[in-house]
């Protein structure tokens, strides 16, 4: 059945040349004319446009998310969670129609596109749990009669800058968590994706209007890259969260570092599975057809190379030309389809760039790649997902190429494998398929793999809310999502109450008037 987008348009109130919003976000310039237009890489086509915010727009924003954050800091943490308990039950009742918009506008799969759509729900769900436990510590002080406690406070604006591959995701990431913790939210999506993001504040708007909840909490401005220069270098912008290239990255800290602001980079990965001469071979392919192939290759957590024992190397290729023969490559909205396109066409040249480059290398392509043309695939965004025999050491296997584009390696000893695995300057995801524990110990031991995440039996892409997301080296350091990543969004302030009738000194130091 095909997809109605117009009715999909229609019900998240996306409308032609979108003007300034009525809840404190701007997306369309009060002042500035310019459009922003995004297309369809499924078909080519223009789906919407959107006005682009300029300088003055910025700083109006700024001034009233500064004005909403005094009142919104004073509101309960726990009321603040039910506040999110409703934005994650209207993405419930909108799941079908946003995750629709995710897929026609990004490119990924429909299902990863209600994938996406889930792990905005789950955040959220995580995010109402933690309103009511941002737990500080109690300490013993070495004065008598004293007290000692940690406690936390929210920033104050916290600026969001999210990139085309989860083009929603990560914004509730940020915004779910942000939000209980006091902060109020600026949001610059990519201009790739502008129309999911005009949908998410849509839908999140009705919510604080409902609960009566002023303007200029959760802010979204549609702009091209100086709106994101101007949050990066604003002292008002508290915390600056950005997720894209380590190019980008270096560039956003570099700036937040000058005026000593707070940054949470998530940046590049170059993702590895070991697999084992002891590995389950079926599942194992599977973890690696879908890690190297899901979204087209576009995830920081796609799996980019397969170092494998020379055991099985040979018996483990044949797997997966295999596996990518039988790969549908084609309209994403089409649940029986594999692999959509990519984000649009400079992508394509970077992806053939990278193929070129291989080979120059000395890579042996073992499935050849290439761009699929016509018919279907008239956008000229799709490409045939490709595996190349490689060197660890290849500048472009060093390199990070968002594309579906997989490097097999082969190695000898478990040693030399986590070497190579953690041989590169990126630091996200990293896996082992092993069933023998002691290989499966040391992989996650201290001298095992160097990244954020690292799975075993499970491939590098997908993960779960619960756990802190992010990664070392080049991808940033910086941590989203579960576990105790709230603390990004808060400031810790140390507090001594003394109930005595003197005043006694640390460390013994005696000053008598």
């Amino acid at each position: 059945m095909k997809t109605d987008i117009n009715a999909i348009l229609k019900q998240l109130a996306i409308k032609e040349n979108n003007e300034a919003f009525s809840t404190g976000s701007i997306w369309g310039g009060i002042n500035n004319s310019k459009n922003i237009n995004s297309f369809s890489p499924v078909d080519g086509k223009t789906i919407s446009s959107a006005k682009m915010a300029d300088d003055a727009d910025y700083d109006a924003l700024i001034v009233k998310a500064q004005q909403a954050f005094l009142n919104w800091r004073t509101v309960p943490s726990p009321k603040r969670g039910e506040i999110v308990r409703q934005f994650g039950d209207a993405l419930r009742e909108n799941k079908e129609a946003l995750g629709t918009l995710v897929s026609y506008e990004m490119g990924k799969s429909l299902q990863e596109g209600f994938g996406e759509v889930q792990e905005m729900i789950d955040i959220c769900d995580f995010a109402v749990g933690l309103s009511r436990q941002l737990y500080g510590l109690t300490m013993h002080s070495e004065r008598p009669n004293h007290r000692m406690y940690e406690q936390w406070h929210p920033l104050g604006i916290v600026g969001i800058i999210s990139a085309f591959n989860f083009p929603v995701a990560v914004w509730a990431w940020n915004t779910a968590l942000a939000l209980v913790c006091g902060n109020v939210c600026i949001w610059k999506p990519s201009e790739k994706t502008p129309l999911t993001a005009i949908a998410c504040q849509h839908i999140i708007a009705k919510v604080f209007k409902a609960n009566d909840i002023e303007e200029g909490v959760c802010n979204l401005i549609i702009g091209d890259r100086e709106i994101g220069e101007l949050m990066t270098a604003d002292t008002r912008v508290a915390l600056i969260s950005a997720t894209g290239s380590t190019r980008m990255g270096k560039a956003v800290g570099a700036a937040v570092g000058a005026r000593l602001g707070k940054s949470l980079l998530e940046l590049g990965g170059n993702n590895a599975i070991i697999i084992s001469e002891h590995a389950d071979l079926d599942m194992s392919l599977i973890g690696a057809v879908f890690g190297a192939v899901g979204t087209a290759g576009q995830r920081c957590t796609s799996t980019r190379r397969l170092i494998i024992h020379e055991s099985v190397y040979d018996t483990f290729a044949s797997k997966l030309v295999k596996a990518y023969g039988q790969l549908r490559i084609g309209d994403p909205l089409d649940q029986n389809n594999h692999v959509g396109p990519l984000i649009d066409t400079d992508a394509v040249a970077s992806y053939l760039n990278s193929i070129e480059k291989c080979k120059a290398e000395g890579g042996k392509f073992i499935v050849e790649g290439g761009v699929l043309e016509g018919g279907a695939y008239s956008s000229g965004c799709y490409v045939k997902p490709c595996i190349a025999e490689v060197k660890n050491d290849f500048k472009i296997v060093q390199h990070e190429t968002f594309a579906p584009i997989l490097y097999l390696i082969k190695y000898k000893t478990l040693d030399e494998a986590i070497a190579l695995q953690n041989g590169v300057p990126q630091g996200l995801s990293s896996a082992i398929m092993t069933l023998n524990l002691r290989e499966a110990e040391q992989f996650l031991s201290y001298q095992g793999s160097d990244c954020g995440i690292a799975n075993v039996n499970i491939g590098t892409s997908g993960a779960e809310i619960g756990g802190a997301f992010g990664g070392e080296k080049e991808t940033g350091g910086g941590r989203e999502s579960g576990s105790d990543a709230w603390r990004a969004y808060m400031r810790r302030q140390t507090n001594t109450i003394n109930y005595a009738n003197t005043l006694p000194l640390a460390q013994g130091i005696k000053f008598d008037l």
